[in-house]
């Protein structure tokens, strides 16, 4: 797959049912799927920092962000109610159709939202490692916070790390 196959582009509403879909396919199996009503929170929240992967015209991945405070994370379990003022912008969710990972897709998506991070003025960018991604969170300069309490909602081996936009 080359570049030219992807397209990466603001979330738009008609993606929600896609979205929903791709989350749950992810997540389910794990208990991690959180729902439509909390995804669409998260977007609503920060409209201008939720991303969509196209490849042949559909969607085949998305990323969820916004602005949160630093060393904290929403809670899966429940919507988001609140927009926060933040200069730390954080990746609520990140999901590649199956078929696209191990492709380098993800990291190509990564640097594309770091790159926009980076020109929306963000300082730094968090994110919660759920099923043992850390490891590779790690190999890409992210930071693990141990010492940050992630809600229960995201797993036993969750861990809240967050590298500098810059």
């Amino acid at each position: 797959m080359s570049d030219d196959d992807l397209l990466i582009r603001p979330l738009a509403e008609d993606d929600w049912d896609t979205v929903v879909a791709l989350e749950h396919d992810a997540y389910a199996a794990d208990g991690l799927s959180e729902g439509r009503e909390a995804l669409e929170s998260r977007g609503r929240s920060s409209p201008g920092t939720c991303l969509v992967l196209e490849s042949g015209g559909k969607v085949r991945g998305y990323l969820l962000s916004l602005p949160y405070p630093p060393l904290r994370c929403p809670d899966l379990a429940r919507p988001e109610g609140t927009a926060h003022r933040s200069r730390n912008l954080h990746v609520h969710d990140l999901v590649i159709a199956e078929d696209l990972r191990g492709r380098d897709v993800a990291l190509r998506f990564m640097r594309h939202f770091q790159d926009r991070a980076r020109e929306q003025g963000f300082e730094q960018i968090s994110m919660v490692a759920v099923r043992g991604t850390d490891i590779i969170l790690r190999l890409l300069g992210y930071r693990a916070h141990r010492e940050v309490v992630v809600p229960a909602s995201y797993g036993r081996r969750a861990v809240y790390m967050s590298m500098p936009v810059g």
